[in-house]
């Protein structure tokens, strides 16, 4: 698909092919042409006001002051959550570009009425012509990219390069960036499952699935590089698409005499769309299965922005008979004001605070309050990294409910998983006979 469903504009990945297609047509006819990256400035503070659908809004509303400015030989498009590219061909000087960015900045002046507020939205813009900066497109791209970054840095509304730059290499963050949307494309992710036990009776329960990318040349990729990529460049949504799918099909083939569950994470910026429920029940659609349940692991951040708008969507998901998980929880905001009314099912203890809990009185005692609180209002709680037997037994005592960890078991492909559910199987069928 190469329109971006909300505002109509080009996909990045569209974009990218019609930039390398318009940059060789400039090269091989000694031609020129201009491009300029566009941020919205106080995006999310702009949707922790006002909410998503209001963000939507305002990101159709930027499409449309885009348009107004770009000529029939001109090309735009959505390349990021709230970041435009806008490529003019056929640009005799900078003072083209120059022109077209007044224009755009004119257009964002006149304030933007939205359903709910009017507000004035402000941007930032960087620019690189081409052959003058780069003759080559994801340069071109990482040059405007660049001048944005100084132009934010240095207080102005948009800058060209200060002078060319003579490497011709790319940053690794950029290699990444082009090579993710390849991975996500074309089979280069992964997933892994890490069993999780429940502590009265050590039994599996489940498993969360764990993204990983093994990159053809640097080798495994950690998430904690690749997932910020995504989210910077919008390729979020579709990695998470991939995974929800991904992990209802491959749990569609564990067995187990008992009913368990996969979980999938969810990034903050999907937690707040009225899509969500559509694409997890469109997803449980395809691949759901009886004998095992879906859960959706957000973290509590994710709720702070629009608390009112986050819970209705995941109590319509909970609907769907999905469980909710709330991740890492302890770390970000757990204010208690809203937390009587958190539509969630269980827990999950961050795991700094699981690896102190032996050697540091702090966090052994926040564990104990995280247990203690969510039994209070119904929830189960599972402890993640669990490394060792005294961790474990410090759990146990407390009353944790469900465990993971690389003490118990680590993640494993589909395939593995599966071969060990059926180890598991039969020790549980062992046990039953004997008694």
């Amino acid at each position: 698909m190469l329109e971006d469903e909300l505002t109509g504009l080009y996909r990045r990945r569209g974009f990218l092919s019609l930039l390398r297609q318009q940059v060789g047509f400039a090269n091989d006819r000694k031609g020129m042409l201009a491009l300029l990256v566009i941020d919205i400035d106080g995006f999310s503070r702009l949707n922790a006001a006002h909410g998503y659908a209001f963000g939507d809004e305002a990101l159709k509303h930027v499409a449309e002051q885009l348009k107004a400015v770009a000529r029939p030989q001109d090309y735009l498009a959505r390349i990021g959550d709230n970041r435009f590219a806008m490529l003019l061909t056929r640009v005799m000087n900078q003072g083209h570009a120059d022109l077209a960015a007044q224009q755009v900045f004119r257009h964002l002046e006149v304030p933007f009425q939205g359903s709910k507020a009017s507000v004035r939205l402000a941007a930032t813009a960087g620019a690189a012509l081409c052959p003058v900066h780069a003759t080559h497109p994801e340069h071109l791209l990482r040059q405007a990219e660049k001048s944005l970054g100084l132009a934010r840095a240095t207080g102005v509304r948009w800058m060209f390069p200060p002078e060319r730059d003579e490497d011709g290499g790319f940053s690794e963050s950029w290699d990444l960036e082009i090579e993710l949307d390849s991975a996500i494309s074309h089979g280069g992710l992964a997933l892994a499952y890490q069993p999780k036990l429940r502590v009265r009776d050590m039994q599996p329960v489940g498993a969360e699935a764990l993204m990983s990318w093994a990159h053809p040349t640097r080798g495994q990729v950690s998430p904690e590089q690749f997932i910020p990529i995504a989210e910077k460049t919008g390729q979020i949504r579709p990695m998470t698409m991939w995974a929800l799918n991904t992990a209802l099909r491959h749990a569609a083939s564990w067995k187990f005499p008992e009913p368990l569950s996969v979980a999938v994470n969810v990034p903050a910026e999907l937690v707040g769309g009225d899509d969500l429920p559509d694409i997890v029940e469109n997803a449980l659609r395809l691949w759901g299965t009886t004998g095992i349940g879906l859960v959706l692991e957000i973290t509590e951040r994710s709720l702070v922005a629009d608390p009112k708008q986050s819970f209705g969507i995941l109590s319509r998901i909970r609907d769907l008979g999905v469980k909710i998980s709330i991740d890492d929880f302890g770390t970000g905001y757990s204010c208690m004001a809203y937390f009587r009314d958190i539509p969630a099912d269980e827990l999950k203890i961050d795991r700094s605070f699981v690896r102190g809990m032996v050697s540091d009185r702090a966090s052994a005692d926040i564990a104990s309050l995280i247990i203690d609180l969510a039994h209070r209002f119904g929830l189960s709680v599972v402890a993640e990294g669990v490394e060792d037997a005294p961790t474990f037994e410090a759990l146990r005592e407390r009353g944790c409910d469900v465990v993971q960890g690389h003490f118990f078991a680590k993640a494993t492909r589909s395939d593995a998983f599966a071969h060990w559910l059926e180890h598991a199987a039969s020790a549980v069928s062992g046990e039953a006979a004997a008694r």
